[in-house]
């Protein structure tokens, strides 16, 4: 492993513009299973009495809010990953100026929760919630409470986690922000994915940088076109690079 590292050190110092991509085995190492893996999937259809992909929807939102929060609410939100070491390893990146921009495909906010400042949410944050109609805040906790659907008092409607669910486009925003970033990267760090993601796979063809670094427990057959792979969770591995300790000397 030590090998590894000083590689990967090196590839960052080497590196005049460094992007992260936060993939599914970010939540894994805090403990949280996907709900699109196939044994919880088929214990949560079993207890709800309709599949993941149905109750994650937009479409069950809009006409079945009081059982899409019951499901939100346990196996979204009090469900939700442990924080870990990659989140305050990532900020410290940052910091040193190893690290210009990380893009977080999940809901939960880790990066920015663990003090990182340049981060694209590509699929939203459970902790942004606003009604549709007034705009007005709420914080996840007031989601997390609610009895049944969390109602704004003012509108008496659903208030909206600004979450992206099946069958609803990713913010464009986000989309042109992730490629331009990528575009930009001389070095690309996957962080919990692959480089056949479903989600970043339409990102990666517009890297045209130097190196791609791995990080990910499970390993995969592409894994031979990056220039570096630790199989292993990046709360292992990230700290390791030392650059909290220098920041604080």
């Amino acid at each position: 492993m030590n090998g590894k590292i000083e590689q990967l050190r090196k590839i960052l110092d080497d590196s005049n513009y460094t992007v992260a991509l936060c993939g599914s085995g970010m939540m894994e190492e805090g403990g949280f299973i996907g709900i699109k893996k196939q044994d919880k999937a088929y214990d949560i259809e079993n207890r709800y009495g309709y599949g993941v992909e149905e109750m994650y929807s937009s479409a069950f939102y809009n006409t079945r809010p009081e059982q899409f929060f019951e499901f939100y609410k346990k196996e979204m939100l009090h469900n939700a990953p442990r924080d870990t070491a990659s989140g305050p390893a990532l900020a410290a990146m940052e910091r040193a100026g190893k690290l210009q921009c990380i893009i977080d495909s999940n809901i939960y906010d880790k990066p920015r929760r663990g003090g990182c400042r340049h981060v694209i949410n590509l699929h939203g944050s459970i902790y942004q919630n606003q009604c549709p109609r007034c705009k007005k805040k709420y914080p996840v906790t007031y989601m997390a409470q609610a009895r049944r659907v969390p109602i704004c008092p003012s509108c008496n409607i659903p208030v909206r986690p600004m979450i992206s669910l099946i069958g609803e486009m990713v913010d464009s925003q986000n989309m042109t922000k992730t490629t331009v970033e990528i575009t930009k990267a001389d070095t690309l760090l996957l962080l919990g994915t692959t480089l056949a993601s479903e989600v970043f796979r339409q990102y990666i063809e517009y890297f045209t940088g130097r190196n791609i670094v791995i990080i990910h427990k499970q390993e995969h057959y592409l894994d031979k076109e990056a220039a570096l792979v630790i199989l292993d969770y990046p709360m292992d591995v990230l700290p390791l690079l030392g650059y909290g300790e220098e920041i604080n000397a």
